[in-house]
């Protein structure tokens, strides 16, 4: 979709007039057994994420694994989903085998997308790799997404920039979401950040 067989290029910007932010089982079992460091991390990058979102009219996508077994998502994340928001409940590790999900982001008409979530190296892996698949452009916010284990986590990271993902930081994204200082939702997402 963007000339390079699907592949998001190395050099590319996210733009918010084309992203969707995609929001992968950030659960509070799961957040249970990550170290408590690095869910906080993550929690604080995804309500950055969402939080930019709303204010720059980002669509949102929110997947749960098996809600009734590694339980809802996590209080701090669905407290800053935008009212309405589609949570998606699966099985399959990736989201794009949940029934309608794809349909679901192609018709937002938005080709890059923006994961967060957990754990790395098994449903956001899962998820990126066939995004990549389907021509979206995908941006990885490393300092959002996290596994029970760190060499998982790096070498989740490693496996979907090697599958045509970019692996970005949070506030890269929302800088580049705004373009220019002179946004006019420049100050409203400056005092977001940490």
């Amino acid at each position: 979709m963007d000339g390079h067989g699907g592949q998001a290029s190395v050099t590319g910007l996210c733009e918010a007039g084309k992203s969707q932010l995609v929001v992968i089982d950030i659960q509070t079992k799961l957040g249970a057994a990550m170290p408590a460091k690095v869910l906080n991390r993550v929690l604080q990058n995804t309500r950055l994420l969402l939080q930019t979102a709303e204010l720059l009219d980002v669509p949102v996508h929110a997947a749960e694994q098996y809600p009734k077994g590694l339980g809802p998502l996590e209080p701090r994340v669905r407290e800053c989903l935008p009212a309405g928001v589609h949570r998606w409940e699966k099985t399959a590790f990736s989201c794009a085998r949940a029934e309608g999900f794809l349909a679901s982001l192609r018709d937002a008409g938005r080709t890059h997308i923006v994961v967060t979530g957990m754990e790395a190296h098994i449903c956001v892996l899962q998820t990126v790799v066939d995004l990549v698949a389907h021509g979206f452009t995908v941006f990885i916010a490393e300092d959002a997404v996290c596994s029970r284990k760190l060499e998982n986590y790096l070498n989740a990271l490693l496996r979907m920039q090697r599958s045509g993902a970019s692996v970005v930081s949070a506030e890269s994204v929302v800088f580049e979401w705004l373009g220019d200082a002179r946004h006019d939702r420049f100050k409203a997402v400056a005092a977001l950040l940490p």
